[in-house]
């Protein structure tokens, strides 16, 4: 589409006299989306697909030229691959062309230039209408014609065209010529990839009242942009990083307002593919152009869940002095599962988890969302869902010395901590506390026991009374 405003205004003012714009040349055959048998889509996750059309189409021997179309307008032509099924002995393709130039008064300007049209002029009073022939000079920033004895700018009447030139089409089309060794109907596969097609995972998940347990319910999101349509599709899609070989990033293409449909739930079923995942819809669906859908992916009820208060420290105030670390700091909230047991155990696609849970009334509340990258069967979900309300820790250093060191690579500091953690709920709670300890580090003193969660990690659980609080402390000499 046209981003030149006059010629937006000339593209609503034109009459356009032409063939029909599906015509083809004397010499062309043509295959429409009537033709076809079936149609496979696979869908990567990078915006990428690969659609497999297999069409019956009468070619007749040795040289065909066959408009294939209704293809994708985002295509990869250089990917583009065409089989005869029924006949292959003797078949091959010769050449093939992307006319992806879309019909439209605009473009049909353009094509015209250096060639002669006819303007066509109405008489304000008695309708009379008069006919003078043009040679259109130019179309930027507006319509140069030159008659036979002026030049004219603008569009003095409506246009008449004698016809519509061979590689504007009214929608994408692959011309191939191909050699064909038998006569009569045959049974064609085109496939390519094409981008403007892609999907991604959605989860609903709804808590328990007593947050030990999760419903989860898995969505395929499937937008189609590619500029064509995919009625009655196998569908399949593919989960998982596959390389790619990037190229400068195309022109952007002016892309209509997306429309939301959703689609009645039917189960997918995986399986591995190389070091993918495949999940294949288990009957065939229609990829309307422009369209988004839903197509359910799993759903399982009652899965355990494990729910955390988690204050997380930094190493940066072990080697130097402080005092106040912070009032008030506010305690994360997770939730994590094990992706195995009834209804789980199949690979996760990435994408985002939502979790709600009900209020005393019945009624679902958004609690928080998380996104989750693949996940294979048997690994842990963790999901951080926002901070707790009601519980908060007041930080601070109460002491510091260097004991020994004259350069970076040899410091020996000691340090100590108070940590309080308050809680305002009605019920006690578990906060686990977990500091990231830099270089080589002694635990000197505490009051709560630790565990060492890593070789630079250590970790109390501090169990905090309703409506209370409790007081964590802790004195650890680091060397570096």
């Amino acid at each position: 589409m046209s981003h030149n405003p006059i010629l937006k205004t000339l593209a609503a003012t034109l009459f356009v006299v032409s063939l029909p714009a599906a015509a083809a040349p004397g010499n062309e055959m043509v295959t429409a989306a009537a033709d076809q048998q079936s149609v496979a889509v696979t869908i990567y996750n990078d915006n990428l697909a690969l659609v497999k059309d297999t069409r019956r189409v009468t070619l007749g021997r040795d040289t065909n030229r066959l408009a294939w179309r209704e293809v994708s307008a985002q295509m990869r032509p250089e990917t583009a691959q065409l089989r005869n099924l029924t006949n292959p002995a003797g078949f091959r393709l010769l050449e093939q062309n992307f006319d992806f130039d879309l019909l439209s008064p605009d473009k049909l300007l353009e094509k015209y230039v250096g060639r002669e049209v006819a303007v066509i002029r109405s008489h304000p009073t008695t309708g009379a209408e008069t006919r003078e022939t043009a040679t259109v000079l130019a179309t930027n920033g507006g319509v140069v014609l030159r008659f036979a004895d002026r030049i004219e700018t603008g569009v003095p009447g409506r246009l008449a065209f004698p016809g519509v030139p061979d590689t504007l089409r009214d929608r994408p089309t692959l011309v191939m010529l191909l050699a064909n060794a038998a006569v009569g109907a045959q049974n064609l596969e085109l496939s390519y990839l094409t981008g403007g097609l892609s999907w991604r995972a959605d989860y609903v998940a709804e808590l328990n009242a007593r947050d030990d347990r999760l419903d989860l319910n898995g969505w395929v999101t499937l937008t189609n942009r590619s500029g064509a349509a995919y009625p009655d599709a196998r569908l399949q899609l593919v989960a998982g990083d596959v390389n790619r070989v990037r190229d400068a990033a195309p022109a952007p293409r002016a892309m209509m307002v997306q429309m939301a449909k959703m689609a009645e739930a039917a189960g997918m079923q995986q399986e591995a593919l190389f070091e993918y995942h495949l999940y294949t819809l288990q009957r065939p669906t229609t990829l309307a152009e422009n369209q988004t859908k839903q197509v359910a992916l799993l759903s399982t009820a009652a899965v355990p869940v494990k729910k955390e208060f988690l204050l997380q420290g930094a190493d940066y105030y072990y080697s130097g002095q402080h005092g106040e670390l912070g009032q008030k700091i506010k305690v994360g909230v997770f939730v994590e599962f094990n992706n195995k047991g009834e209804g789980l155990g199949v690979p996760l696609p990435r994408g985002i988890i939502r979790v709600y849970k009900k209020d005393s009334q019945g009624n679902a509340q958004f609690v928080g969302e998380d996104r989750i990258d693949h996940t294979p069967k048997n690994e842990t979900v963790r999901l951080k869902l926002g901070e707790a309300f009601d519980l908060t820790a007041d930080r601070k250093q109460t002491a510091f010395q260097k004991l020994a060191g004259t350069s970076r690579y040899n410091y020996v500091f000691e340090s100590a901590y108070e940590i309080v953690l308050k809680n305002a709920k009605s019920e006690a709670v578990t906060v686990t506390v977990r500091e990231p300890m830099p270089g080589d580090w002694t635990m000197v003193s505490e009051s709560h026991p630790h565990a060492k969660a890593a070789s630079g990690t250590a970790q109390w659980q501090v169990d905090v009374p309703a409506e209370g609080k409790t007081t964590l402390t802790y004195r650890v000499r680091v060397r570096y």
